[in-house]
């Protein structure tokens, strides 16, 4: 049966003028995701809330027994099998056994640096002892043939040869007989086109200016080179395997949905092409040697929507706020309705072939993707783990049914590449342990010590080499694997404060999801507070830590627990995993998360609300220093912290939208960073190094 699409309108007028929440600016909101937060919430759907899936308390362990376990269908239409699995071994309490004071100016092994205060300094504030440079910024050549960047003599051939605009998600990769070089590669999310051009007109952008716009997003490959006397890390121009992919490169869609009518559209009967992938936010790197990317703010670009499941991914009823449409009719969802099913998917990048095709994965869904990140089984299988940046949306992950093939032939990595396109899509729905009367919305603890309880992956779709199986009635496979929100919708998924990044510990095997805020968390008209999600008008956020079965990557169950609930420390509604808080540092907003190499995490923040700019921070994840936190920098005026790489002797940062304040403008720049007084700002890559040459932290 196939499933019946519900007509939800919505509105296409923006309220940029009206006052925004926390530490982002109108304009961030503006041209990072087209207002959102000022439109109605996308998901109004009737899901059970956390506090509601069980009456009274239940122990973890009692619900943990008797596991599903859903393996890959030899067919579509074929049944899912389901085995019994053991008891998931919950997480240990943090909450129990809180973490001893250290000594002054010591902390866990890599966190050993003194704490970057707080502060609004126009600069990227590093620890005392550590040094840093720009790598590289918005419009240096990357390719042969592209001129300086001139920001008075821009043009789209020249950007197309150049280093993107607002960079975020960043992978280091290995380049193996180059000594003393690495592949970076980088996302470029959005574009500020206010901040970029001199006599901008909103309402009535020029072709040279869209197609500016249009090289600017994308992906950058590009060779780095390390100076090993200071750390300092330099791009190397115009190097063989240096790339750009844009909103005009060629991708290649594989997968379940891969030639369904729903991708079909005039310049594409085939369902299988489509040009340029936008909004690229987080991402992570493969065990095969690839790069992921999640597309995320996605429904932004487009116009005209009809209405037909628009709502559910927040699609503009009227004019777009860039007006791509003007100039190309894809964007025009009145002329082309299926474009924008092509967009909103983890597209897979072959950083080490120039001219290898992109691929976007319709097996992992379509949703805002924050990231993508993946591990293997212990047999081989990738699992893809990705949240969906809205609010009361769900986290996902993908199971896939093939194993990796070591090695780099040619056979091994075509097989490799085609990993992502068969496997079984799940949603998270988490159940916490203690009664709902004790989850008040204020933060407060529960008696047990700590917000947590269990969970389960419910499966989605299955996809394979003969076809897919729904797991949703009264949904197609095609159907789930492109409207997958509404499949969360439907099974009953958990509704969560801005899942984003998700990364596992590859130490310790658990899962970190960074929940960033949701300022309409228990208000009226949304949803309440649940354990997993305690805090009305959430505007701090959480880190959330799961614990798979024997941290089995293919498990179907898993204990849970909020590692962090951000914030003052002063205030007690935050929580450090048990760590003293008066021994941390103060954090609002994590967005992107990474493991240094002694398993600590690092936490990147988006809208700190707290009146300090963004910034990086580390945070024990075991021992007896579990949840100490302490600020390693901060970001100048305007700016997001984003795509954090964090290395032994090195950590990167990608600087994104200085100067992204209201007021501001290309004429009137209101940061000075990178560049120097009355310059145009320019979102850049930043390399930090200890200046005595030991490694970070240690």
């Amino acid at each position: 049966m196939r499933m019946q699409l519900p007509i939800i309108r919505t509105s296409s007028s923006s309220s940029s003028s009206e006052a925004h929440p926390g530490g982002r600016s109108a304009l961030t909101c503006r041209y990072r995701c087209g207002d959102a937060c000022f439109h109605e919430v996308p998901n109004t759907s009737a899901n059970p809330y956390v506090g509601d899936v069980i009456a009274g308390a239940l122990s973890r362990r009692s619900v943990m027994r008797a596991a599903a376990v859903v393996t890959a269908t030899a067919a579509a239409g074929a049944a899912v099998s389901v085995a019994a699995a053991p008891e998931a071994q919950a997480a240990p309490a943090a909450g129990k056994k809180p973490g001893k004071p250290g000594k002054p100016g010591k902390g866990a092994r890599g966190l050993r640096f003194t704490p970057v205060a707080p502060n609004t300094a126009d600069a990227v504030t590093v620890p005392d002892g550590y040094g840093q440079n720009v790598v590289i910024r918005w419009g240096e050549p990357i390719l042969r043939g592209a001129p300086a960047f001139d920001a008075e003599k821009q043009t789209a051939k020249a950007q197309a040869g150049q280093f993107g605009y607002n960079c975020d998600f960043l992978a280091l990769m290995p380049l193996p007989g180059e000594r003393g070089r690495q592949l970076l590669v980088a996302n470029h999310e959005y574009t500020d086109e206010v901040l970029m051009f001199r006599g901008y007109d909103a309402a009535n952008p020029t072709r040279e200016q869209v197609e500016i716009a249009w090289a600017a997003h994308g992906l950058s490959v590009v060779v780095v080179e390390e100076d090993r006397r200071t750390g300092k890390l330099t791009a190397v121009p115009r190097h063989s395997l240096n790339r750009r992919v844009t909103a005009t490169t060629e991708f290649r869609l594989t997968g379940p949905a891969a030639g369904s009518d729903l991708l079909k559209t005039s310049a594409d009967p085939t369902g299988t092409k489509v040009l340029g992938t936008l909004n690229d936010c987080a991402g992570g790197t493969t065990p095969w040697g690839t790069t992921l990317h999640g597309e995320e703010n996605f429904n932004q670009y487009f116009a005209n929507s009809s209405g037909t499941t628009g709502a559910r991914y927040g699609l503009p009823t009227g004019a777009s706020e860039r007006k791509w449409e003007r100039f190309d009719k894809r964007f025009d969802l009145a002329q082309e309705p299926n474009e924008v099913h092509r967009h909103g998917y983890v597209v897979e990048l072959d950083p080490y072939d120039p001219d290898s095709i992109p691929r976007k994965h319709t097996a992992l869904g379509r949703f805002k993707h924050e990231g993508a990140t993946v591990r293997l089984t212990d047999d081989g299988r990738p699992v893809v783990y990705s949240g969906d940046d809205e609010r009361f949306d769900y986290f996902y992950k993908f199971v896939g049914s093939k194993r990796m093939k070591k090695g780099q032939s040619r056979a091994a990595r075509e097989h490799n590449l085609s990993l992502l396109d068969e496997g079984t899509l799940y949603v998270a729905r988490l159940t916490g342990d203690s009664p709902a009367i004790e989850i008040d919305g204020s933060g407060k603890l529960p008696s047990d010590g700590e917000f947590d309880g269990s969970g389960e992956w419910i499966p989605l779709a299955t996809a394979t080499a003969k076809g897919a199986v729904s797991h949703v009635e009264g949904m197609t496979a095609e159907e789930v694997f492109v409207f997958t929100r509404l499949a969360g919708d439907k099974v009953g998924a958990t509704k969560m404060d801005r899942p984003e990044d998700v990364e596992p510990n590859p130490h310790t095997g658990k899962v970190y999801v960074a929940l960033t805020n949701n300022s309409r968390r228990g208000t009226s008209g949304n949803p309440g507070v649940d354990e997993a999600n305690p805090v009305i008008g959430n505007k701090h956020g959480a880190v959330l830590e799961l614990t798979e079965r024997w941290n089995r990557a293919d498990s179907t169950r898993f204990a849970w627990s909020l590692f962090l609930v951000a914030g003052d420390p002063s205030d007690p509604a935050t929580y450090f995993a048990g760590f003293p808080k008066d021994q941390v540092s103060p954090i609002s907003c994590p967005d992107n998360v990474a493991f240094d190499p002694y398993g600590n995490l690092w936490i990147s923040t988006d809208g700190n609300q707290l009146g300090s700019h963004d910034g990086l921070f580390g945070v024990a994840t075991r021992g007896e220093r579990r949840g100490e936190l302490k600020q390693f920098l901060t970001v100048p005026k305007g700016a997001e912290t984003c795509g954090p790489i964090i290395q032994d002797r090195r950590v990167l940062v990608a600087v994104q939208h200085p100067g992204e304040l209201d007021g501001a403008s290309a004429e009137n720049p209101l940061s000075a960073w990178p560049d120097g007084p009355g310059k145009v700002n320019r979102p850049a890559v930043v390399a930090v190094w200890r200046a005595d040459g030991c490694d970070i932290g240690a």
